[in-house]
C-alpha cells in the first residue's frame, strides 16, 4: 500500500490519512479506544503523522504508547509513507472540535464555542448550548434564542470550557 505520488498537496494528505483510519482501526477497536483524527503535516523542515484518539473517560499517556507501539509496527511493514516522519499518538484533548455524529451527540445540551468564517448575528464568535443537529445545520441556545446554523458557514465548533 504505497503512496504513487507526492504531487496533489491535500488530495495526497487525505489519502495518507484514510490509510491511517485503515490500518489503526482494528489496534483501535481491540482496546476499545475511538479513532477522532489524524493529520498529516509538514512543519518545517519535518513531516509529521499524527494519530488522535479517545475513550470513555479519555485516553491516558499510557493508551497513546500502546497505540503507537501496535500501529508502528503495522506502519513498518506496510510502509505507506515513502519518506521519513515523525509518527505521533495523542488524546485530542477537552476543546477538541466537533467533527462527526459522535461529537455532536456527546455534546448535544452542553455549551459551545462556534467561530464563523466571517461574522453571522452579529458576531464572528458565538456561544451556545447545543440543542439539535443534522448532516447540515446546528440548532444552539444562544441568549436565550433558538439559532439554526448552516454547517458550512462554521470554522470550527468546540465546547466551551469555563475555567
Amino acid at each position: 500500500m504505497k503512496i504513487e505520488s507526492n504531487n496533489g498537496g491535500n488530495r495526497l494528505k487525505k489519502k495518507i490519512t484514510d490509510i491511517i483510519y485503515e490500518l489503526s482501526e482494528p489496534i483501535l477497536k481491540k482496546h476499545n479506544f475511538e479513532f477522532v483524527d489524524a493529520e498529516y503535516k509538514k512543519e518545517m523542515d519535518q513531516w509529521y503523522l499524527r494519530l488522535f484518539i479517545d475513550k470513555e473517560g479519555g485516553i491516558t499517556v499510557d493508551d497513546c504508547q500502546i497505540v503507537s507501539e501496535q500501529l508502528s509496527q503495522v506502519l513498518d511493514e506496510v510502509d505507506p509513507i515513502e519518506h521519513s516522519y515523525i509518527f505521533e499518538v495523542s488524546s485530542p484533548g477537552i476543546e477538541r472540535p466537533l467533527k462527526n455524529e459522535r461529537d455532536f451527540k456527546r455534546n448535544l445540551g452542553k455549551e459551545l464555542e462556534i467561530k464563523f468564517y466571517k461574522p453571522q448575528f452579529g458576531k464572528k464568535i458565538l456561544k451556545g448550548i447545543l440543542v439539535d443537529y443534522d448532516e447540515e445545520k446546528i440548532k444552539v441556545n444562544s441568549e436565550d434564542e433558538i439559532l439554526e446554523i448552516d454547517k458550512s458557514i462554521i470554522a470550527i465548533i468546540k465546547p466551551f470550557i469555563k475555567f
